[in-house]
């Protein structure tokens, strides 16, 4: 695409994924069907938790906000790749790019105060079992999942008005398959300053701030488990919050590497690999551990299951 330096933009030319036609096929068919299952896997959590009322407390509820992003999130990163295979075209406009950008962001955002409220949840249920009931109340359950939601929208929100308001940009052409924070910024000759210091001040705190209280939740977890006289009661509480410890790892992970890899001088072929893994592989991969490592969501799938065979 050739290379532009003017006021205006009417829109953004996203590159894709690959630009190798031999590889378009087979990565189109392997991204749908990580959707596709992705899609099915978390619609499978919200539907148990909405009917069944053996999961209405207040973990599910924090996994039923998590399966609501991860569909989300999914499905807002990956339309372009099904758009741009479909009709060839990789022009979006800068109105949706903005968009999809403000919305893609949010939700990342809202996920780690998510899994922040999740770690919480579960300190309280082991070091505090007798008054997890009165403590994890839906009114602060209702609370924290509005407050997720909300800062996770209000943060992200002065970040996409600043790149909105760039007016010079060295090429249309976006190295990306999605309209993000860092592919955006390589492309643009506007003053990024301003841009940086909020990223690396809010951004960054809301990392900092989720991951501590997680951390810290877990610390408080760990030595609540070890003073369990037990083998088997020790068994029994670490398996209550293994499935969350795993889907944090991952999730922490993809973002981290996403993230620094390119600031620290990778090319955006690293962060599209990076960005895929976070974008469809992590959505795909929090129903099965959930579903594979939960007794009570295997125990509702079960009877769903055989309430199905009995009807037919």
């Amino acid at each position: 695409m050739s290379s532009i330096n003017q006021t205006t933009i009417e829109g953004f030319w996203l590159k894709g994924v690959s630009d190798v036609p031999e590889l378009k096929v087979v990565i189109f068919i392997m991204i749908l069907l990580i959707y596709l299952i992705s899609l099915a896997g978390n619609l499978t959590i919200l539907l148990l938790v909405c009917f069944d009322p053996h999961l209405h407390t207040p973990m599910y509820f924090f996994l039923s906000n998590l399966s609501i992003i991860n569909i989300s999130s999914s499905t807002t990163a990956l339309h372009k790749i099904f758009v741009i295979f479909a009709t060839e075209n990789h022009m979006v406009s800068t109105w949706a790019c903005m968009t999809q950008l403000y919305i893609f962001c949010s939700l990342i955002s809202n996920e780690l105060s998510i899994l922040a409220s999740m770690s919480i949840d579960r300190y309280i249920a082991i070091c505090r079992p007798l008054h997890y009931h009165a403590v994890m109340s839906w009114k602060l359950c209702g609370l924290l999942g509005s407050c997720s939601w909300g800062f996770g929208f209000m943060e992200v929100l002065p970040s996409v008005v600043l790149i909105s308001r760039f007016t010079c940009y060295i090429s249309k052409e976006i190295d990306h398959y999605l309209c993000d924070i860092l592919p955006l910024r390589e492309i643009t000759c506007s003053d990024t300053s301003v841009l940086d210091l909020y990223i690396l001040l809010l951004g960054n705190m809301n990392i900092f701030v989720s991951l501590s209280l997680t951390i810290t939740s877990y610390i408080f977890i760990i030595a609540c488990i070890l003073r369990i006289r037990s083998s088997a009661g020790r068994r029994k509480a670490f398996y209550t919050c293994s499935s969350h410890i795993m889907v944090v790892v991952i999730f922490y992970s993809s973002i981290v590497l996403q993230y620094t890899v390119t600031l620290s001088g990778g090319n955006m072929g690293s962060n599209k690999i990076f960005s895929l893994f976070n974008t469809a592989i992590v959505p795909m991969m929090n129903p099965l551990i959930y579903t594979l490592k939960n007794k009570d969501v295997k125990s509702a799938l079960k009877q769903k299951f055989k309430l199905c065979g009995k009807k037919w």
